[in-house]
């Protein structure tokens, strides 16, 4: 799969079936849009695009506003969305920098700049709720009028559904929120997890008696706290973990997001390594403690949580075995 910064040069416009969105966690809705457009590019001899936005437009314009609160909790990092989309069978991503100049471009101006310039979209599908341009003028109705005009198919796919809820973004960020991992596979049709590069950090933990594997959190996650985990990519098979997902509130006052993994049994260097970190249940919501003799008894409270909880889904899974 190619990855673009902005659209591609002249030498690398080739036709394309497109499709545009977030696709923040790219959910079994996405899934379904993505289906459509990479069987289509087949059919038609195209390549299969995505145009996706950093940041996300709603982060922007929050930003833009003073008010970070109106800014929407990431499910996913780019990382972890550009996978998601290459297992889907897209061959090309454009993440196009979301900005001022973007953010004014008017309906007309974004086809033929985008769309037919800079794309040379042949087949689109977005959708059914889909809006574009400035002050999200533009919809599916005038999108098709544009595709006749300048000769690219224009197709909507309306809500995917989940026991009669539509899915979507906001809906996963509701269920990591509750900590409800079971309904947020149910949406991603996939367990959750968050993948990143294992950073050094201040080795408190160490002196704790509870080495941790760190990993740093970019934007604001969909989901706090403290929870059972399982890590992939140092071992054959993934390993039991308890882990912490906040700003370390008793440690320090920066406000940083940091996942904080204490594997248990486990002592190798892993320093640098890409590691994804698959949650299993939460434990509790993170809070500050007066010392630190108070935060290791809370973390070894949460160890042994951690590991009665892969006991018993081991005595589970030896009982369904013997049935």
């Amino acid at each position: 799969m190619k990855v673009f910064r902005g659209l591609p040069n002249d030498r690398a416009r080739a036709p394309c079936a497109l499709t545009i969105g977030n696709f923040d966690g790219v959910h079994r809705g996405h899934q379904a849009l993505l289906a459509h457009v990479t069987a289509n590019a087949r059919r038609l001899g195209l390549e299969a695009a995505v145009m996706t936005f950093e940041p996300h437009p709603r982060e922007y314009f929050a930003q833009r506003s003073g008010d970070m609160s109106k800014a929407p909790a990431r499910i996913a990092n780019l990382r972890d969305k550009l996978e998601s989309l290459g297992n889907a069978g897209v061959d090309r991503v454009i993440v196009e920098h979301f900005n001022e100049h973007f953010a004014s471009m008017s309906p007309e101006e974004f086809t033929e700049r985008v769309l037919v310039e800079g794309l040379h979209v042949k087949w689109l599908m977005v959708g059914d709720d889909f809006c574009y341009g400035a002050r999200r003028a533009g919809n599916v109705a005038l999108l098709a009028e544009a595709g006749k005009r300048y000769g690219f198919e224009v197709h909507s796919l309306p809500a995917v559904l989940h026991d009669s809820t539509r899915i979507s973004s906001s809906a996963v960020r509701a269920a990591l929120a509750a900590g409800d991992f079971d309904a947020t596979r149910a949406l991603l049709g996939h367990p959750y997890s968050m993948s990143g590069h294992v950073i050094h950090g201040q080795k408190l933990g160490r002196t704790l008696g509870f080495p941790t594997l760190n990993l740093r959190v970019a934007h604001r996650p969909a989901l706090a706290g403290i929870f059972v985990v399982q890590v992939h990519g140092l071992a054959d098979q993934p390993l039991p973990a308890v882990a912490s997902l906040g700003v370390r509130p008793t440690v320090e006052d920066a406000g940083r997001m940091l996942l904080e993994v204490h594997i248990f049994d486990w002592a190798q260097p892993c320093y640098g390594k890409l590691v994804r970190v698959e949650f299993l249940a939460k434990l509790r919501d993170e809070e500050k403690y007066v010392d630190l003799a108070t935060l290791t008894a809370a973390i070894e409270c949460d160890a042994q949580q951690a590991r009665a909880w892969f006991a018993r889904r081991a005595g589970a899974l030896t009982a369904t075995d013997r049935i």
